[in-house]
């Protein structure tokens, strides 16, 4: 896949863009509350979860800057395991500090937004800090909802979180005729 102007290049990720894939998602860790976890993963856990997703037919994508640096990444799994949900994916989109507010972030959500709906998948789910307020603006531009809050359901640096949870009908979307091999 790629991009034109001064948008990024998506691309499915291979196993050398992991070690950027780790700093960024460490990085969210560490300094925000997008991910519920306090412990930074490794360099073998990552490569596990980007192998299990691939084994599992899923997409991980990354967003390289026109220097070539691996920007952010998105990539969408299974929702919940049961059959009745096989055709409901949960995303998850990060992006580099330092490279933040370019729409990066947007254009992989709209990369792995065209691939669901490519693939057959009916919903898209977001589960999201309820008060990061750019990610929640960034998903109702693409027609999320907010189909409900769960309140104090998370804890990360002494506080209480909140997770909203939105949701993308890709059956209203107009169909994408796209090659993601």
């Amino acid at each position: 896949m790629g991009a034109t102007g001064s948008l990024p290049l998506i691309r499915d990720a291979g196993p050398d863009d992991l070690p950027a894939i780790l700093r960024i998602t460490n990085d969210a860790i560490e300094n925000t509350d997008a991910l519920w976890i306090t412990t930074p993963f490794t360099l073998e856990q990552r490569r596990q979860w980007f192998e299990d997703r691939l084994a599992q037919g899923y997409p991980v994508l990354v967003a390289v800057d026109p220097a070539g640096a691996v920007a952010g990444y998105g990539a969408y799994g299974a929702f919940r395991s049961f059959e009745g949900y096989a055709r409901t994916v949960e995303h998850s989109v990060y992006v580099s500090p330092d490279h933040q507010r370019r729409g990066i972030g947007r254009s992989l959500l709209r990369a792995l937004i065209d691939h669901a709906k490519s693939a057959g998948f009916h919903v898209m789910v977001a589960g999201i800090t309820a008060d990061n307020a750019a990610s929640v603006a960034m998903h109702h531009g693409f027609g999320f909802r907010n189909c409900g809050t769960l309140p104090q359901v998370g804890r990360k640096r002494g506080r209480w979180l909140d997770l909203l949870f939105m949701t993308l009908c890709l059956d209203d979307l107009p169909t994408v005729e796209k090659d993601f091999s």
